[in-house]
């Protein structure tokens, strides 16, 4: 086995972590490792799986990323699931339940997924478990919070749910309501890939040109889908209240998923929320724009997080990673990422957000500090070396 992307890591990671990968990719090596997940494009699932994929495979193991197939009311159905696994009840009709299932049976048709371990990303592919072959290890990985789901969606979804080995989820508090056994894996982020890697700062001055993006004034910067549940026009709120006693600018940047049909009204209603403020920009950016993120983030002041509910928010530990405090909502895994003052914060309010800033505005030092800290603690929890670790042990220590 070549070693030399793992070797990228050994600047990055704690000492003795690279290693101990190479060490248990011996243990694992031929072994196929398949995941199933509903989109290559947009989101923290499609893009951990674009550096996770080829680790393994680098491992010595025969890993394998399948993608479903859907069409606009199956995704419209899978987001009413998303939406309801976070405890919005979503109406959904017996015909769009019907349509889900016969979308997932020719998708078991088409992928046939086989391997020593078979792990399903998120609701969307969930049913496909029905296609099992005989002696397969089936691992459903819940990226949201499964806490409080909203009981008729959680009812039709766990029959299926009950039928898999092992549920992987991102932390302790989201497994309330499952049958099965359960592990917990938080997500993380690469700190190689183009989206976290060093910039000088004349290629962060040019990529801000590009995107129109002056940095005459101090930047509040918020990057995710446009998502309800990433309350951007919460965001927009806390950052009038900032401009009342700081001449801030605040940047909303993020584009859609393929798999998420509400992202063009939402980015409607950020628009509409922004007005004519010329120093509120909302940009929608393609879905892959690695270089655009990691600059803005390395501008940013402070990044906000500000969700109402989140699954764990790559874009904290990418911003923190990056040396910068976070303002995050008080929510699911950003609270395993940010500890309350020390790494940043966490608010449950545009209000308390708003606070919050002020406070890191009145002082830099404090701000430098906090994203020095909250750099260390990337390093020791988030980084992909430890999931992929994580990952590569269910192969070869399961979890009964």
């Amino acid at each position: 086995m070549s070693d030399v992307a793992l070797d990228g890591y050994r600047d990055h990671a704690r000492a003795g972590v690279v290693d101990g990968l190479v060490r248990l990719g011996e243990l694992a090596r031929g072994r196929r490792f398949v995941h199933v997940s509903s989109t290559r494009v947009g989101g923290g699932v499609a893009e951990i799986l674009h550096r996770l994929v080829p680790l393994m495979g680098e491992l010595g193991l025969d890993a394998q990323w399948d993608v479903i197939d859907g069409d606009p009311d199956f995704f419209a159905t899978t987001k009413a699931f998303h939406n309801a696994i976070q405890g919005v009840e979503t109406p959904v009709t017996e015909a769009m339940l019907d349509h889900y299932l016969a979308v997932n049976r020719a998708n078991a048709r088409r992928l046939a997924p086989q391997g020593d371990l078979v792990l399903v990303h998120d609701p969307q592919p969930v049913p496909l478990v029905e296609a099992r072959a005989p002696g397969d290890r089936w691992v459903w990985r819940c990226h949201i919070d499964l806490s409080a789901p909203a009981p008729r969606a959680w009812s039709f979804l766990r029959r299926w749910v009950d039928r898999y080995d092992l549920a992987v989820v991102s932390l302790d508090a989201f497994a309330r309501p499952l049958a099965i056994p359960y592990v917990v894996v938080p997500p993380s982020i690469d700190p190689l890939a183009e989206k976290n890697r060093p910039m000088p700062p004349e290629e962060i001055a040019a990529t801000l040109e590009t995107l129109g993006v002056p940095v005459d004034k101090p930047l509040l910067v918020q990057i995710s889908r446009f998502d309800r549940f990433k309350d951007p026009v919460g965001v927009i709120a806390a950052y009038r209240a900032v401009k009342r006693r700081h001449d801030v600018r605040l940047v909303l940047a993020g584009g859609g998923a393929t798999d998420d049909p509400e992202g063009d009204r939402v980015l409607a209603e950020v628009r509409e929320a922004a007005g004519r403020d010329p120093d509120i920009l909302v940009l929608d950016l393609p879905a892959w724009a690695p270089l655009a993120v990691n600059a803005l983030q390395r501008a940013a002041t402070i990044v906000v997080q500000k969700s109402t509910r989140e699954g764990f928010g790559l874009t904290v530990a990418e911003a923190m990673w990056k040396g910068k405090p976070v303002i995050g909502g008080r929510v699911g895994g950003i609270t395993l990422q940010i500890l309350d003052g020390i790494t940043g914060y966490t608010v449950a309010s545009p209000e308390e957000a708003a606070a919050r800033a002020e406070h890191l505005l009145d002082r830099p030092e404090l701000a430098r500090t906090m994203g020095a800290r909250g750099r260390e603690r990337v390093r020791e929890r988030f980084l992909i070396t430890r999931h992929l670790h994580d990952y590569v042990s269910l192969l070869v220590r399961p979890t009964p």
